[in-house]
């Protein structure tokens, strides 16, 4: 065993006994929402009137309202595309949605030989979507049903990000200026590049490249800074802290090795490309990532909360600490977890992944 590998699994083993002792203090309690599940859900979302919407990538709106209150709002999504990882992905609120009712939506389009992702708007009116508009579709088409991204988040000058995948078999992409794969974008409310973006003329959407399928995008309003997490191959997820203009490494840098166990990259670093603040060498398949605001849990203040689905646990990130820490503050919960968001109640809501997920919500007993 090489000394980095032994480094990496007492690295692990920290992590381990945390995970352990954690489950131990008996503090804290992941309760159920509801009775009743929820099919193959992706992202939620927390409405001014303290009710739940959730995505289910069938192309269905999920409205909770309550223990065993659910609506399904099937949504009228031009030529949806489901299948692997696609469907109905992310949606996020416009900062006017009280007034407004508009709602940011993505999700797969096309078909199995040429699939895309796509943003859209809509408004919702407390109980139906209408005037749903694509904005924005990226380019070029894939033949696959993988690695679209998908992830939005709204800036404070109102402009929006999304994340995108580099498609799986088209990972050189994510290094080309011209092609959106393996991205995050930045763009307007109506779908239109803003001028400053860092690539004006030559790539008018990009803010940063060297992706690989980028799922956890968040905003900390405390300071603007902006984090991203991707899934790697096996091993190499990360978490980056992007800059305008930035180039990721992918795939020319990478911790990870090919599934068949092949050499992606010689390096793990390399000139002009930024290096991860968060290494995860073995995998641990982060899906979705908050910053945790509140006083409900204040240990967790300024933490990235990050939800995984092959670690089968919720992490906290403290990107702080020198070195970073991360802990598993909520160890029994020991599932796969697809998204988490923290509640106007401070609270913190964790959507479960899969066929009949549902929603946690966790607080001190």
């Amino acid at each position: 065993m090489t000394f980095r590998a032994f480094h990496r699994l007492l690295l692990l083993l920290g992590v381990l006994v945390s995970f352990a002792s954690t489950a131990q203090s008996n503090t804290y309690q992941a309760k159920k929402m509801s009775v009743w599940s929820l099919n193959q859900p992706w992202a939620l979302t927390q409405l001014p009137d303290n009710n739940w919407l959730v995505t289910e990538r069938d192309g269905q709106v999920v409205i909770t309202g309550g223990v065993e209150s659910l609506v399904r709002i099937p949504l009228a999504l031009p030529d949806l595309y489901v299948a692997g990882q696609g469907g109905l992905l992310d949606l996020a609120l416009f900062a006017d949605f009280a007034v407004s009712g508009k709602v940011m939506l993505t999700f797969s389009q096309g078909t199995e030989e040429a699939n895309h992702l796509a943003v859209a708007t809509a408004v919702f009116n407390g109980e139906s979507f209408s005037d749903i508009s694509v904005i924005l579709t990226v380019s070029p088409d894939k033949d696959t049903p993988v690695h679209y991204g998908g992830r939005l988040a709204l800036l404070p000058d109102g402009t929006w990000l999304v994340t995108t995948g580099d498609g799986f078999d088209y990972r050189e992409e994510a290094q080309r200026l011209n092609s959106m794969l393996g991205k995050t974008l930045r763009f307007n409310a109506d779908g239109s590049a803003p001028e400053d973006n860092p690539f004006a003329e030559q790539a008018p959407y990009v803010f940063t490249y060297g992706h690989r399928n980028p799922q956890g995008l968040v905003v900390d309003a405390a300071s603007g800074a902006i984090y991203e997490h991707e899934h790697g191959p096996d091993g190499g997820d990360e978490i980056n802290l992007l800059t305008p203009g930035n180039n990721y490494g992918w795939p020319v840098a990478t911790f990870g090795t090919d599934y068949s166990g092949a050499q992606i990259s010689p390096f793990t670093r390399y000139a002009n490309m930024q290096s991860p603040q968060v290494n995860w060498t073995p995998s641990v398949a982060p899906s979705a990532m908050a910053i945790y605001r509140g006083q409900m849990f204040p240990e967790l203040n300024g933490q990235l909360l990050v939800t995984t689905l092959k670690a089968q646990q919720l992490l906290a990130v403290d990107l702080s600490a020198t070195p970073v820490q991360q802990t598993a503050p909520f160890a029994t919960i020991n599932q796969r977890l697809r998204d988490v968001a923290i509640g106007q109640d401070g609270a913190i809501y964790v959507l479960t992944d899969g066929k009949e997920a549902n929603i946690l919500r966790i607080a001190p007993r």
